[in-house]
């Protein structure tokens, strides 16, 4: 079973995974339990939530797809933590018709923004689901990211449209709805009433880096883990990131 440390995962997962489980460790300092309550908006079949529960989490996953569900919930049994793992079918806009508001420490929502119709209504909500002191996980498609692969792919126009357009999408082709800056992003993190602990650019080097590269040169699989994590939290790389994570506390909370 994979999961965001092993070889391959890793090159699109590893930057956050370690940026999540550090605010998990923190969170737990914070509320002096050793379990969290955690949230997975969009898990789809845990990715996340199978190894946040390993780390002894009770997780909830809400997901709109049954056969994700199905999968979560045959990962979380291979893992061991059945016990901990709850799937619940649902989405971001009807999120309180399934689960409780104030009820999470911390609450991921990886991957949905682009899909919703109002990203400041779902950033709320995932928001409102939060405890006091809370955390929110929040990862985007970059729209620098798109650019960049249009371009370099030799699709000029396209890179261009997805500049200039609102919504970050090079086209009617586009299958992503919605892609963001990193200013976007913290603006609705701020909005919703949280501070932004942290943003991180993710696959700023790696969907652009040859995939037979990494699986026949020695040791560049690990180089380029490296780079990824040097580059991340660099300022001047979120704006070619594929990907986009901000980490938003309650607040006051504690910083990094």
């Amino acid at each position: 079973m994979s999961d965001p440390m092993r070889p391959r995962a890793s090159l699109r997962t590893a930057v956050v995974w370690e940026v999540l489980k550090d605010a998990l460790d923190r969170r737990v300092k914070t509320a002096g339990r050793e379990s969290l309550d955690v949230l997975d908006t969009g898990g789809g079949s845990g990715n996340f939530a199978v190894p946040v529960a390993r780390l002894g989490h009770r997780v909830t996953v809400v997901d709109p797809s049954p056969n994700a569900l199905f999968a979560l919930e045959r990962r979380a049994a291979e893992a061991g933590v059945a016990d901990r793992v709850q799937g619940v079918q649902g989405d971001a806009h009807g999120l309180f018709d399934v689960v409780e508001r104030g009820r999470y420490d911390v609450v991921l929502c990886h991957g949905v923004l682009e899909y919703v119709d109002d990203p400041a209504e779902g950033v709320r909500n995932v928001v409102d689901a939060l405890r006091p002191e809370g955390v929110l996980s929040l990862l985007a498609a970059g729209l620098g990211g798109a650019v960049l692969a249009r371009a370099l792919a030799g699709h000029f126009k396209e890179a261009r449209h997805a500049l200039d357009d609102p919504d970050g999408r090079w086209g009617e082709g586009d299958p992503v709805p919605h892609r963001f800056t990193a200013e976007q992003l913290t603006s609705l993190v701020e909005g919703a009433g949280l501070r932004v602990g942290a943003v991180h650019g993710v696959r700023v080097f790696a969907d652009l880096v040859p995939g037979v590269l990494v699986d026949t040169e020695p040791g560049a699989l690990e180089a380029l883990l490296k780079l990824e994590a040097a580059a991340a939290e660099l300022a001047a790389f979120h704006s070619v990131a594929t990907q986009l994570h901000v980490l938003g506390e309650a607040r006051g909370a504690a910083g990094d």
